[in-house]
């Protein structure tokens, strides 16, 4: 079967994720976190690297599946010549280990399903040791073991270094199968109900979707990528991942292929805008929380990224054992690019912490200390050449939109102590410095001659980050400059009607060798600049082919290739989920769904 990135819906327990196939296979899962080696890695080599697949006999794709409405829990249907069967999969919240609930029932007439059962440990390398315990199915490797069992119990028997199952359900009748990890010195913990687990599942996520406040058109759309997002979070430090995946290509066969199971800062402020602008204040605060714990310490060393927690080494390495997905490699693990310097992060943090404050998230002295601290060291810094937004490993330059995000730093830094002068600062310091930096930008990165700015100082070339200078207020969106920029990105950067980030052909900036789709969330970035310099119409057009760009459940990948029409790039993707979200507030915030 030829696999395609948008066959996969997601299921997770908001401490990890896996991806399940329309075949009814899952081809990825890190147990016990998102950021943990593979059990199931198919997804990036083939069945001999781990899955686990439960379909009908001799059946090789779904009829139709879907979420259960407002929920993450997933129903994949199957039509036979016998008869229909459901099947239904989630990952309930966690008690103590991570469980993998799947319920096979009956819908009309008599249907042979079978159940293959392949775990590989670390990645695909590890083929670990199996034996009966109690009726149970137990796989033990080194540090992972995992426990098989069914209710009812049903035949299950060894083979090819396999669990294979073989059982007939009839229309009524159901069988569930919990797959539970946990470290192999410990005892087992205690047994999940899967039937109780999936009835709690879809009272607790739908009592979740209920308090969304957004009541605009697309609701739907909105309300998938919330839950997405809420997926991709980690839920005992807050932190949110970029996406569930790593190493899948930006470009079939290519090889920019790289993991994104960390939490990047150039995420956050339209992070904390999303979830505070449809009622989730709880989220928005934990995430702004985890910011806060991440970047704590000495203002020289904050990073672009980090872990779950707030890990700070991240050392990338490449799996020479998996082929890649459709053979794209190499196949990587962790990310090189935590160690670059980009100023812009600096912006973030201090747009983020902003944004907090306004609106009325909690606060303690010790975050303001924390932004004096930045600030202090931007001031000494900004000046420096980065390695910008899109972690380029062609070599610094003096990135145009480093430089706005530093202005975007300088001036949060100035309207908070306009606003609360009770707190000390250095506020003329900060306001020389804003003055500074944006009358550079202006000189340096501005194309006079095609009326646009660039990607950074002195070159032609052009980039869709510049999309954000009006949305974080740098100029306004009727600056004969900014629809300038606008318009030349959207003939420069086109690609079959949605973005590319940049020319990944420009000699030197990019350093890596091939191409990628049309990104996103810069589309996404588009719609709202069109918005906002007047071309309403033609921003809600952009939107609403972005948003049927979505899978057959609602998710989105990184990026997009308009020429085969597949969604390329990490899946589902934080970035694109958060561009959604954002972009139908800003289009359509004060509308009612119709």
């Amino acid at each position: 079967m030829d696999r395609r990135i948008e066959d996969y819906a997601l299921i997770g327990d908001e401490q990890t994720a896996a991806l399940v196939g329309r075949d009814g296979s899952i081809d990825w899962l890190c147990l016990p976190r998102f950021d943990s080696g593979a059990c199931f890695a198919r997804l990036l080599g083939d069945e001999n690297h781990g899955h686990w697949r439960i379909a009908p006999m001799g059946a090789t794709t779904c009829t139709r599946r879907a979420y259960r409405t407002g929920t993450l829990v997933l129903d994949t249907e199957w039509e036979t010549d016998e008869g229909t069967v459901r099947v239904t999969d989630l990952m309930p919240q966690r008690d103590r280990a991570p469980d993998v609930v799947r319920v096979i029932e009956g819908v009309s007439g008599r249907v042979t399903v079978q159940s293959l059962l392949r775990l590989r440990f670390d990645y695909g390398s590890v083929t670990p040791w199996m034996r009966r315990s109690g009726g149970h199915r137990v796989a033990v490797a080194g540090p992972d073991s995992v426990w098989l069992r069914s209710d009812p119990s049903v035949r299950t028997w060894g083979e090819d270094f396999g669990t294979h199952s073989e059982f007939t359900v009839a229309a009524g009748e159901r069988v569930a199968f919990v797959l539970t990890w946990h470290p192999s010195h410990q005892q087992r913990p205690p047994l999940v109900d899967p039937y109780e687990a999936l009835r709690t599942s879809v009272t607790d996520w739908r009592r979740w979707t209920a308090r969304c406040t957004y009541d605009g058109p697309y609701r739907d759309a909105v309300v998938r990528s919330l839950i997405t997002l809420k997926a991709l979070t980690y839920a005992p430090t807050g932190g949110i991942v970029a996406a569930a995946t790593s190493s899948l290509p930006e470009e079939l066969g290519g090889v920019r292929n790289w993991d994104y199971r960390f939490c990047w800062l150039r995420d956050s402020t339209l992070t904390l805008g999303a979830l505070l602008s449809v009622g989730y204040h709880k989220e928005a605060e934990a995430w702004r929380n985890w910011l806060v714990r991440a970047v704590a310490g000495d203002p020289a060393d904050l990073q672009i990224m980090y872990g779950l927690a707030g890990e700070r080494r991240l050392p990338e390495f490449e799996l020479d054992w998996l082929p890649g997905f459709v053979g794209s490699s190499p196949v990587r693990v962790g990310n090189n690019a935590v160690d670059q310097l980009q100023l812009d992060v600096y912006g973030e943090v201090m747009d983020s912490l902003s944004l907090g404050r306004s609106a009325g998230l909690s606060t303690e002295p010790h975050m303001w200390s924390i932004q004096c601290a930045l600030m202090k060291f931007l001031a000494k810094a900004w000046r420096q050449p980065d390695e910008g937004l899109w972690e380029v490993r062609g070599g610094r330059r003096n990135f145009v939109h480093s430089k706005v995000l530093v202005w975007v730093a300088a001036d949060r830094a100035v309207k908070t102590l306009e606003d609360y002068p009770e707190l000390s600062g250095e506020l003329e310091t900060w306001r020389t410095m804003r003055d500074e930096v944006h009358r550079e930008v202006c000189e340096k990165g501005f194309d006079r001659k095609r009326n646009t700015f660039t990607q950074y100082y002195g070159s032609r070339e052009l980039d869709a980050s510049l999309l954000l200078i009006p949305r974080v207020g740098f100029l306004p969106p009727d600056d004969p400059r900014v629809v300038g920029t606008v318009d030349a990105i959207r003939d420069d950067l086109g690609h079959g009607g949605f973005l590319r980030r940049y020319d990944t052909d420009a000699i030197g900036v990019d350093g890596m060798p091939g191409g990628e789709g049309a990104f996103l969330a810069c589309s996404f970035w588009l719609a709202d600049a069109l918005h906002m310099t007047g071309r309403t119409d033609e921003a809600k057009e952009l939107f609403e082919r972005l948003v049927g760009l979505v899978n057959d459940v609602g998710l989105l990948s990184e990026e997009y290739d308009p020429e085969t029409g597949r969604q390329l790039g990490n899946f589902p993707q934080a970035f694109s989920h958060i561009g959604l979200v954002n972009t139908a507030l800003t289009l359509f915030g004060g509308e009612k769904a119709g």
